[in-house]
């Protein structure tokens, strides 16, 4: 497989100076700006994640489906900074496409995304949902924390910046009882998290990723670490909070686990530009994705089905080209 590294760091400023991208409106919904010929590339810039994550692995796969299996596409998938890094990168006509935990998608939509300045974003359009992502609230196993409320006054690394893991990380530890301020917050990535963590240069990491996670495989291998756990009413209050549901991390998932740890999760993504990836190419992305998914390779793939295409949409406007699909396969829409 070729890799496609690069990076992109997406600003609120910028955001707000191009506020009024995203071409003219040719219909659907009348919330959503769409392209015309002049503005729709076959060129695509594909926002993913941090390399340590899942979204990068993730993201090179599916950039290599779409090449082997579409006409006239070039894809380039780069390291992100996540969620809504990748929807501002969209919304700035700097990727075509993105992945984006869904809770953040529709934060975006409705303009709640402090790093974009509450920038309504009106310019991208569901494609699939892909697989679940659970958090992940890890420690040294010497550390001597046993719950979440034990992080309190402890130095916790919270996501990196554009990423959808903060909100997350805010609705878990506020639910517990534990404010900003009472904590010290590190905005790291997940790669860097890890090693600082192994450092002991924080006490705690909290990400939201794709189970199983290597980064989190290949800490455990040198480092004696535990996951914490979500008490099953703080998950439904976790829930009421921020929209993540309950989800059990498998004692199958990770070596060092002897039983099921119970967390929350959210649903991983795959949007489009509809300014710049026209219906046809739209369709034929959702075709290919839903179409060859045993073509990727992680395990995270098993999950990606017609079945669940449209789980967690919410108020997500569809791209034009997936909605056609869903329609012509007989799929009830949202």
């Amino acid at each position: 497989m070729k890799m496609r590294r690069t990076t992109i760091a997406v600003t609120a400023a910028a955001a707000l100076a191009l506020s009024a991208c995203g071409g003219d409106d040719n219909g659907g919904d009348e919330d959503v700006q769409t392209g015309d010929e002049d503005s729709f590339t076959n060129e695509l810039t594909f926002g993913t994640g941090g390399v340590a994550g899942t979204y990068f692995p993730l993201g090179d796969e599916l950039a290599s489906i779409f090449e082997d299996n579409i006409e006239d596409v070039s894809v380039t998938a780069i390291e992100t900074g996540g969620s809504a890094d990748n929807l501002g990168g969209i919304f700035q006509e700097e990727m075509q496409l993105g992945l984006t935990q869904n809770d953040t998608a529709e934060m975006g939509v409705n303009g709640e995304i402090d790093d974009l300045d509450g920038m309504e974003l009106d310019n991208f359009g569901w494609i699939a949902n892909l697989y679940p992502e659970a958090a992940h609230i890890i420690v040294r196993e010497d550390s001597g924390i046993e719950s979440i409320e034990d992080l309190e006054g402890q130095t916790i690394a919270v996501g990196d910046v554009g990423s959808g893991t903060r909100a997350i990380s805010d609705a878990i530890l506020s639910t517990h009882g534990i404010e900003e301020g009472d904590y010290t917050a590190e905005v790291a990535d997940f790669g860097t998290s890890t090693e600082m963590l192994a450092d002991g240069q924080i006490d705690a990491s909290i990400f939201v990723v794709g189970v199983p996670v290597a980064g989190l495989t290949q800490l455990a291998a040198s480092t004696d670490v535990a996951l914490l756990g979500i008490e099953d009413d703080m998950t439904e209050s976790i829930s009421g909070e921020s929209g993540a549901e309950s989800y059990d991390i498998s004692a199958d998932a990770y070596d060092f686990l002897d039983e099921d740890v119970t967390t929350v999760s959210v649903f991983a993504a795959l949007v489009a530009s509809t300014t710049q990836v026209s219906e046809d190419l739209g369709y034929e992305i959702t075709a290919a994705t839903l179409e060859n998914a045993e073509d990727v390779t992680l395990e995270i793939g098993e999950n990606i089905s017609e079945e669940n295409a449209l789980t967690g949409i919410g108020s997500i406007p569809l791209h034009p080209g997936a909605e056609r699909y869903f329609e012509e396969q007989g799929i009830d829409l949202p």
